[in-house]
């Protein structure tokens, strides 16, 4: 079941970027993440989040664009089965790191040993976006790459991020980008910064609504 989400009413600029045209199609985001539930309130407009359930194990992990690419449109289909009037929007993100894909990690250990390699390097971090306006099939993909640079790190400062984050096997970077320690493990960046805060580029995201024929008032 889809759970809505509502945001005040006061335009912020990038609600004002839609101009003057009518509400007419709910917007429907086919994940649970709560990072994503929050980055995607900043835009001011009403939504709601509904799991897309997707077996992931399905989709070959050789190429990262084309591994997001394909997950964000199997689960924005599979929420879009269920709604014949909303626009739903599927994500997934991955890094890449020295020729390997990098998903969440499974354990401490695992985190400790890929926050190590990725200091003083770096890394990419991609996001597939797929949308759809189920009203008129339309369809839209997009995948978004973040080039992501690490400043050295010391075991103790990984060390103790991992003890401050429980929530540390959540992240598909490995590491939270905004809160604890790990808030300065990046020294700069290239590219979309709200791919790297949420795995949800807003900038591109708003585009992609105004082309697929979202309408707000």
């Amino acid at each position: 079941m889809a759970k809505t989400w509502k945001t005040t009413k006061k335009k912020s600029p990038i609600r004002r970027f839609f101009g003057r045209i009518k509400y007419m199609t709910k917007i429907i985001l086919a994940t649970t993440s709560p990072y994503r539930r929050e980055v995607f309130g900043y835009l001011g407009i009403d939504f709601k989040v509904e799991g897309s359930n997707v077996d992931e194990s399905q989709v070959e992990r050789n190429n990262p664009e084309e591994l997001v690419k394909q997950l964000s449109k199997l689960k924005a289909e599979a929420v879009a089965n269920n709604h014949p009037d909303a626009i739903v929007i599927g994500m997934d993100s991955v890094t890449y790191f020295n020729g390997q894909i990098l998903e969440k990690p499974k354990s401490k250990e695992e985190d400790f040993q890929r926050l190590k390699a990725l200091s003083g390097n770096n890394h990419q971090f991609y996001t597939g976006l797929y949308m759809v306006n189920t009203a008129t099939n339309k369809t839209i993909s997009r995948v978004v790459k973040t080039e992501v640079f690490m400043r050295n790190l010391s075991e103790g400062e990984i060390n103790k991020y991992l003890e401050e984050d429980p929530n540390f096997n959540t992240y598909a970077l490995g590491y939270d980008p905004v809160k604890h320690i790990s808030a300065s493990f990046v020294q700069r960046i290239e590219g979309s910064y709200y791919n790297l805060l949420g795995g949800i580029p807003l900038e591109v995201i708003v585009e992609m609504l105004r082309e697929i024929g979202y309408k707000e008032g």
